[in-house]
């Protein structure tokens, strides 16, 4: 994601001067040849110089944006060498399900949309930390500052797993295995969803990714082999209790 924002950053210092000078030059034209100014109007149908100008002008600015735009599009289908966790997501109508592929039995549940009447019980009732149609009853918990590969594939039709604050989307397609990977460098809370079209309950199959520290995925790891619900709960309490000691450190500083 720091590379799409870095090369989102750098193709507006081509499309701002370009927006700039065609309306420049409109306007100039406008101005110039209205029919009061210019009532004669010119009969000259070739230009040479601009001919070339105006198309090796677009040649070389496009070549500008092919390198950076090609070494992106590398970077994010080129899984770094050894990363630190894998972990298999797969779409199914509606909704997905996740398998880590650690130690000799491989920790899987299913991901689905957070249900109102469900809040109360799995303690995700502030709708500001866990909004609607975005939250989910087991998110994907993951240790902070860690490579993490995903496997994508699907179940029955064609979803895609999306997650824009990583800056990932690739296609989950039945029979086939697609790969991306994340690096999260920040602990916190992170939504996407399925962006591929997939059925009538398409706006139904969020994703959710947790990224905690690694001693806190450590213990979550251990504790959700045998129960993945209660697991999240202590997670969310150990997460729950730190930020209210920040924040009665922080009043008793003011």
């Amino acid at each position: 994601m720091e590379e799409i924002t870095w090369f989102e950053h750098y193709t507006l210092w081509f499309i701002i001067p370009i927006t700039l000078f065609v309306l420049a030059l409109l306007i100039w034209i406008v101005i110039r040849f209205r029919e009061s100014k210019n009532p004669v109007a010119s009969k000259t149908s070739h230009n040479t110089m601009i001919e070339i100008v105006w198309t090796l002008g677009p040649v070389v600015i496009l070549l500008f944006l092919a390198i950076p735009s090609f070494q992106l599009l590398t970077a994010q289908l080129t899984p770094p060498q050894n990363p630190d966790l894998t972990l298999k997501a797969t779409g199914n109508q509606w909704y997905w399900s996740y398998e880590y592929e650690v130690g000799e039995s491989p920790l899987s549940f299913d991901s689905l949309l957070l249900k109102d009447e469900d809040r109360a019980s799995l303690g995700k009732a502030d709708k500001d930390a866990y909004p609607r149609l975005l939250a989910v009853d087991n998110e994907v918990v993951v240790p902070v500052g860690k490579t993490v590969r995903v496997l994508v594939t699907a179940a029955d039709v064609i979803h895609a797993f999306a997650m824009p604050a990583f800056g990932v989307k690739i296609d989950a397609v039945p029979g086939r295995l697609n790969e991306t990977w994340f690096k999260a460098d920040r602990e916190g809370l992170y939504y996407g969803q399925c962006s591929e079209l997939c059925g009538k309950d398409h706006a139904y199959m969020p994703i959710a990714i947790r990224v905690v520290s690694e001693d806190k995925y450590n213990t979550w790891l251990a504790a959700a082999a045998t129960n993945v619900g209660e697991a999240n709960k202590a997670l969310m309490a150990s997460i729950d209790g730190a930020a209210k000691t920040v924040d009665v450190a922080a009043n008793a500083a003011q």
